[in-house]
């Protein structure tokens, strides 16, 4: 009777594991299609496939807020205080951009960095391509103002 009893309690502590572990396996694998399923990205003639609506421009104004403004400024003016010493970030509502000025470069410079020193670093696999074509958004709109 005792090893019954024993042998119960493992047969159900083992049914419990391994019911946990199905959920958990559930449970991952609906993130993981989402990070995989398609975004918008960027061809060398291809505008912003992000519409420009205000939700957009909301968005890039947050992702902008989190990663941008500690070089580029609070208004994007290239006066943020945490550019690293020597560098000068990019005025980005003056007329003139340094490193191209279509929705297709400013990505492309978003995504990839700055080369050579890399003054601007890349931050593909840090915020999502729909991320960068929000910025994108927000950025014309805040040069418009």
């Amino acid at each position: 009777m005792i090893v019954s009893n024993l042998t119960r309690k493992v047969l159900v502590l083992a049914a419990l594991c391994a019911a946990f572990a199905l959920i958990l396996v559930a449970a991952s694998s609906a993130p993981l299609a989402a990070a995989t399923a398609p975004a918008a990205t960027a061809t060398a003639a291809q505008d912003n496939p992000v519409e420009a609506t205000d939700e957009s421009i909301a968005a890039g104004r947050q992702v902008y807020g989190r990663f941008c403004r500690s070089c580029h400024g609070m208004r994007g003016d290239g006066r943020g205080m945490a550019a690293p010493a020597g560098s000068r970030p990019a005025n980005l509502i003056d007329d003139q951009w340094d490193h191209g000025d279509t929705d297709a470069a400013m990505y492309k410079v978003i995504r990839e960095g700055v080369p050579p020193k890399y003054d601007m670093d890349a931050w593909e696999g840090r915020i999502t391509d729909d991320e960068i074509w929000h910025v994108i958004n927000y950025l014309r709109d805040l040069a418009s103002e």
